[in-house]
């Protein structure tokens, strides 16, 4: 194996599917709005994933609280990573099954008007599937940051971004990118400079 020509085709592969995210603009528009409406209406987000969805919905969720723009002085913004609380994901496994524990929280802390932001490579968690049923059934705007076509989420929500591209990697990396957007843009909208 040459590792020079492998690491090259990976940077390749990788501008390659960066170059595609044109193809979808304005679904990335169109959650930039939505995250924006979402804050301005006084809602919160809720966001899940499994495995590196879950690292990315913490680092999101991180960002909207704290800050990403280092240098505006901002308040909080209400997001909720239902990724991180053991002692709720454990007991929700044991006891109602993990396809179960993003729906139960969602029930618990989702509110009509809020956002839930499903993070997935492939759309066909069933963990998020059920969560995105039960928003809907609480009156939340449901966001799917997908790949791999959509998957079964995509029939569920109210505004979905797929990234163009099977390949698990790089939807993750688009996909860490697309949030950054949606974290970035959302803060200066609504607290940069006027």
């Amino acid at each position: 194996m040459n590792i020079d020509v492998e690491i090259r085709k990976r940077l390749d592969n990788h501008i390659e599917t960066a170059r595609k995210m044109e193809q979808i603009f304005d679904d990335i528009h169109r959650g930039v709005d939505e995250v924006v409406k979402t804050f301005r209406n006084g809602g919160k987000i809720l966001l899940a994933g499994n495995g590196g969805s879950a690292a990315d919905a913490q680092h999101w969720a991180a960002e909207w609280v704290v800050r990403l723009t280092h240098h505006l002085e901002r308040p909080g913004m209400p997001a909720i990573a239902l990724t991180t609380d053991t002692s709720v994901l454990t007991a929700g496994g044991n006891d109602i099954g993990f396809d179960n524990i993003f729906a139960r929280q969602v029930e618990a802390l989702g509110s009509s008007g809020d956002l839930f932001l499903a993070i997935t490579t492939s759309g066909n968690s069933e963990n998020l599937i059920r969560a995105s049923i039960t928003a809907k059934e609480k009156g939340m705007t449901i966001l799917a940051i997908s790949g791999s076509g959509g998957g079964k989420l995509e029939d569920l929500c109210d505004l979905s971004i797929v990234i163009p591209s099977d390949s698990t990697q790089h939807i993750q990396e688009m996909q860490e990118f697309t949030g950054h957007i949606l974290c970035e843009l959302s803060e200066l909208i609504l607290y940069g400079e006027k």
